[in-house]
């Protein structure tokens, strides 16, 4: 996703400005890329501090789900499996994709486990069919078609997908701050938000989140180094400080308070178990192909927008928008999807939040090493991980969501309306249904059948048919009774 003003974003210093790292210099490319030790280190820490929410709320989503025997599962177990995973993929992108994009449980795709696949089996034939999606992908990459299908988005739709990612992770920050807020019985009106929680601002934890963002853009607006960090680091202590003093009531899921004990035991005891093909015997093959096609597909487009997102903001692509290496991204992203169900933490893909490090000047893999790095010891301090508020960290989404949109916004065409209404609705689509799986879809199936409306027919790439085909089918499935 890219900027282009100088104040917002971190400029390349001249080569040769800049100390060498000898060998982690050379591997990662960092003086390359026109990036700092540093600059990747405040990166790693702002990512992760932007995602540690997922060690909390990943297990809420997949804990509060029974499988068809009546089985939860074990909360504990779930946030081991969580941060070991994410910790593994994060590490595993960093040493051989080289990008500065981390990985964690889908928030997509495990609301798909939990309410689709874990009611029709057990919990380990659910994570069964994730792991079955895992190698699918590999596959995909393996032969050449997942890049093939990235390769052939249009540029103009490349640049709406950044910019509806920017839109989104900005509605992800207002509504996980509790900033804007659903209203509860949206059946009584017509407004399916409202500003705070009773369509008013109120209480401490708002004001924490209203204060981090005036803070973070003030100090970009200033050129300060480690902006999006030091926002988190202040607002955390802040929040720590007026709940101390106020004794809030609720700050979400997150309560912002020195643990007594700040270190707790990992229990693995859900790392493996999963059964690759007993969810068909309980839903036969072609529920069972579905089921592992609906995960697919989610995991697919979500971490395909997500990786054109962040490497465009990281400055990775070339003339064309494409991303050198990519292969070994994906790649390690297929063997991502794959981890997340053998470890029953649902799959684990790319996380948009990634922008959060990219912002604070990240280019390489190396700030993956730091945000995998926290993770695995997050194992063992996991009260400590968990501090952080989301009221102090969704600041960083706010602000890299604007940098994204006013980078990108300016390079699209305009003025050809079969890519400019494609590229609008990709945009709009990805907040309003809160999925960018949804925003990439509609998008394609809407760009395709405007060149074949305006006679342009040739001028789409055949990946382009057949995936609006396969997304047009999956909109189908509940009309055609196959979900």
């Amino acid at each position: 996703m890219s900027t282009s003003a100088p104040a917002q974003v971190p400029t390349p210093e001249q080569p040769g400005s800049r100390p060498a790292y000898g060998a982690l210099d050379r591997y990662f490319k960092i003086s390359e890329r026109g990036s700092t030790l540093p600059r990747e280190i405040r990166g790693g820490f702002a990512t992760f501090f932007a995602m540690a929410y997922i060690i909390v709320l990943n297990p809420i989503i997949l804990g509060s789900a029974k499988d068809m025997y009546g089985h939860h599962l074990d909360n504990g177990q779930l946030v081991t499996a969580t941060a070991v995973t994410a910790a593994f993929t994060t590490l595993l992108m960093g040493v051989i994709g080289n990008v500065p994009i981390a990985l964690a449980a889908g928030l997509g795709v495990n609301s798909v486990v939990a309410l689709q696949l874990a009611p029709r089996m057990s919990w380990p034939d659910a994570m069964g069919m994730v792991v079955l999606a895992g190698f699918i992908v590999m596959l995909l990459v393996a032969t050449g078609l997942r890049e093939r299908v990235m390769s052939a988005v249009p540029y103009g739709l490349r640049k709406a997908i950044s910019i509806g990612i920017g839109l989104f992770i900005m509605l992800i920050g207002l509504v996980d701050s509790g900033f804007v807020s659903r209203i509860p019985d949206a059946a009584q009106t017509t407004v399916p938000l409202q500003l705070g929680g009773d369509g008013h601002l109120n209480g401490w934890p708002v004001l924490v989140f209203v204060l981090g963002a005036l803070l973070t853009l003030a100090l970009i607006v200033r050129k300060v180094s480690g902006a999006i960090l030091i926002s988190i680091v202040a607002m955390t202590v802040l929040a720590v400080i007026i709940n101390a003093v106020a004794k809030v009531p609720s700050w979400g899921l997150t309560t912002p308070k020195w643990p007594g004990n700040p270190v707790a035991t990992p229990d693995f005891g859900l790392i493996g178990k999963f059964s690759l093909f007993g969810g068909f015997e309980k839903v036969g093959v072609l529920t069972g192909v579905l089921f592992v096609f609906t995960v697919l597909l989610s995991c697919f487009f979500d971490a395909m927008g997500t990786i054109m997102g962040v490497s465009d903001e990281a400055k990775l692509t070339d003339a064309e928008g494409q991303m050198p290496g990519i292969n070994k991204v994906l790649f390690v992203d297929g063997i991502a999807v794959a981890a997340g169900g053998a470890s029953s933490s649902s799959a684990t893909t790319c996380f948009v939040e990634s922008t959060a490090g990219v912002g604070e000047g990240a280019r390489t893999g190396f700030a993956n090493i730091v945000t995998g790095a926290l993770f695995a010891v997050a194992l063992f301090l996991t009260p400590i991980a968990t501090m952080v508020p989301s009221q102090a960290a969704t600041p960083a989404l706010l602000a890299v969501g604007f940098l994204i949109l006013s980078g990108s916004i300016r390079e699209i065409d305009w003025s050809d309306a079969t890519i400019a209404v494609p590229a609008f609705v990709t945009m709009l689509m990805m907040p309003f249904t809160y999925s960018i799986t949804n925003g990439i879809g509609m998008g394609f199936i809407t760009f395709v059948v405007l060149r074949l409306a305006a006679g342009r027919a040739k001028e789409v790439p055949v990946a382009m048919y057949a995936v609006s085909a396969v997304f047009a089918f999956y909109y189908l499935m509940p009309a055609l009774g196959l979900t």
